[in-house]
């Protein structure tokens, strides 16, 4: 046994030499060879594209609905803040275009209509809220991904970045007081988002159902056995995440396609089913802390928010944050990722990886090699 325990820990050091002396490949540390993108953990934001309203505007919305907010541009977050994780509500536009340009809530406040060509362009736009909370940072999706991409070319090599897609539609109420009404996501509108992907992101950055996926076995039991790729692999891609559970949202997408076979996004979606990748628990506290640890252990990729709705930020509690961080979900999106953000609401809280790095090794998955090494 004493031999064994030698040999063990002989080995562990010479191949700890080996990777420190074999030098950084591709200008990233060697040490960061061999984990997953999945045994890693990075910090995101939540209504990545949110601006708020003007002052009048703001008089005909309720502060308690924590709309008075504003993050900075996409390339911004992703340089500036070090997020590696954004998030984009998206509403499908008439075949014309122009569905949204004239929000009640700017009627109402004596504003014209609003003058971003994009608005008035056909396509799917990035909105948080039609009629009532419309500002937004890039108005259409093709727009929004253009400036992630461009940052990603000027900044090669960066972790893989993951874009949830909200879906959305008009609200009820609005549509009442004569707001517009959204067409649905059916097969049409789920088609044409995909194409504004792939029209924006190259084949090559992109990592889909069918990367993952091997011959004869599930999604989920590709995920499993297989695993996701490397973060070298990863390294400069995108994977989209449908940031919606509901069954009659997701069925379109999924209809006749129960792995996501030849589709970009992943499904939030529940072990067990064929589709399921991409798991979400948006609550890591008590119980669900090691239910998402169990998530991740296996395989799963895992989205948890570390503050919701601007709790944290009102009274400065960083229990949730500290919940989420131990739960090893590889995405922990916030509200609040670099200080001052919060102080409106009277409080210094900021949502951040422990050394304020863009991502750290798992602290539920990662190999034992991976601790404490600088990954990007």
């Amino acid at each position: 046994m004493g031999r064994l325990t030698a040999a063990t820990a002989a080995l562990a050091i010479t191949a700890g030499a080996l990777l420190t002396s074999a030098g950084p490949a591709a200008g990233f540390p060697p040490m960061g060879r061999g984990v997953r993108m999945n045994q890693v953990q990075v910090i995101g934001t939540h209504n990545s594209y949110h601006r708020e309203l003007s002052f009048a505007e703001q008089q005909r919305q309720r502060e308690s609905d924590h709309l008075w907010y504003s993050h900075p541009s996409l390339p911004a977050q992703f340089g500036q803040e070090g997020v590696r994780q954004i998030e984009l509500d998206v509403m499908p536009d008439s075949d014309a275009g122009g569905l949204y340009t004239r929000p009640l809530i700017r009627q109402a406040a004596g504003l014209g209509p609003l003058t971003d060509p994009d608005m008035a362009k056909p396509g799917l736009k990035v909105m948080h809220w039609a009629d009532h909370d419309y500002g937004t940072s890039c108005v259409a999706v093709v727009t929004c991904l253009r400036q992630v991409v461009d940052w990603s070319r000027q900044h090669r090599g960066h972790a893989p970045i993951a874009v949830l897609l909200e879906l959305k539609q008009t609200d009820p109420a609005m549509e009442q007081q004569g707001g517009p009404k959204s067409p649905p996501w059916d097969d049409q509108r789920f088609a044409a988002l995909d194409a504004e992907i792939r029209s924006v992101v190259p084949a090559e950055q992109l990592i889909t159902p069918d990367t993952l996926r091997r011959p004869g076995l599930t999604l989920e039991q590709s995920v499993l056995r297989s695993g996701w790729p490397s973060l070298d692999q990863a390294r400069g891609k995108f994977v989209f995440l449908m940031d919606n559970k509901d069954p009659k949202v997701q069925a379109p997408y999924l209809a006749g396609r129960p792995n996501l076979e030849g589709r970009v996004l992943f499904t939030d979606s529940a072990p067990g089913r064929a589709d399921a990748a991409f798991l979400e628990q948006n609550d890591p506290r008590g119980a669900n802390t090691a239910q998402i640890q169990d998530w991740v252990r296996r395989g799963y990729l895992v989205r948890t928010r570390a503050d919701e709705p601007f709790d944290a930020a009102s009274t400065g509690d960083t229990t949730r944050l500290k919940a989420a961080l131990a739960s090893g979900a590889q995405l922990v999106s916030t509200d609040f990722p670099v200080p001052g953000l919060a102080a409106r609401y009277g409080s210094d809280y900021v949502a951040e990886l422990p050394g304020h790095v863009p991502l750290r090794c798992n602290p539920v998955n990662a190999p034992w090699y991976c601790r404490g090494v600088p990954l990007e």
